[in-house]
């Protein structure tokens, strides 16, 4: 029997490496097209003056020094930094305490879950406009809006994508709570451990995966948020509530014969989000490996 099941297997390895380049071939030319070419053309047409991409002429490294010399992109550059900061550690903290609670056995515990993610299915640009009507009304109250300066657009987009992406980071947490063995928890209490001890010695710890995830989809969320940039505040006053996603955006299409510098942005804005979010990948898993 064993002989009969080994040679069975042995026979579907053998299709499966004969027939793999059948299947594999045309996810492989879909990437190619749709992402490969695009992005090694949008490299080439960062060092080109161009218009269309029929008419690009190379010019080198003019296009990045243009962006190192305008105040429009260091300042969406830094404000998004600072933004990114922000939502990333009450995005995290919010979902895992959420976590944590509805991982108690408290009854409705479902209706909670669903509550909490339905935001998460909700548009950016519709969440905006929707989150823009609210806040204009509270703020209304006190003469202000939303545009009345750089800083009431900053913590209103806080708001805005804590309220939407908290639900998500809270299902993924849970799952990786629900996966902590319930004899390690019981060892822990016969030990006299309390509870913050449990919660710092054990719960996290064992969830590091779930923080390596959260904590890199909300790092790179924050980075190339633009919908509700968009429909909140769409840059207003002034530019000074942009975030770069929106930047790159008003470069290309809105500067006549900026698009060579607009392409250049998203090079830089490439690069800066893959090492910030290697970086974060990189120290969040070393935690998981001493652990």
């Amino acid at each position: 029997m064993a002989g009969l099941l080994s040679g069975k297997e042995e026979t579907m390895q053998k299709a499966i490496k004969k027939y793999f380049p059948i299947f594999v071939l045309p996810t492989m030319i879909a990437f190619v097209i749709g992402f490969i070419a695009p992005f090694l053309l949008g490299i080439y047409l960062s060092f080109c003056k161009f218009t269309t991409v029929t008419d690009a002429e190379f010019i080198g490294l003019e296009n990045y020094l243009k962006t190192l010399d305008d105040p429009e992109f260091i300042h969406s550059l830094w404000y998004t930094a600072l933004f990114t900061i922000t939502t990333v550690i009450i995005i995290n903290v919010l979902a895992f305490a959420v976590a944590l609670l509805l991982t108690k056995g408290i009854r409705g515990t479902n209706i909670f879950r669903t509550v909490f993610f339905m935001p998460n299915l909700i548009g950016g640009i519709v969440l905006g406009y929707v989150w823009q009507l609210l806040l204009n009304g509270i703020l209304a109250n006190f003469d202000r809006t939303l545009t009345y300066s750089e800083w009431f657009g900053f913590w209103g987009l806080v708001i805005l994508v804590c309220w939407q992406q908290v639900g998500y980071m809270m299902i993924i947490y849970i799952s990786g709570i629900q996966n902590i063995p319930g004899e390690l928890i019981e060892a822990a209490k016969i030990d006299g451990a309390s509870p913050s001890q449990i919660l710092r010695n054990v719960t996290i710890p064992m969830v590091m995966p779930s923080i390596t995830i959260c904590t890199f989809l909300t790092l790179t969320n924050g980075f190339k948020l633009f919908d509700q940039n968009l429909a909140l505040t769409n840059g207003a006053p002034s530019k000074m509530s942009e975030l770069l996603a929106m930047n790159i955006y008003t470069t290309f299409y809105g500067r006549a014969g900026w698009e060579g510098v607009g392409q250049a942005k998203a090079v830089e804005f490439f690069i800066l989000v893959s090492v910030i979010a290697l970086i974060q990948n990189r120290l969040t898993r070393s935690k998981e490996v001493q652990q």
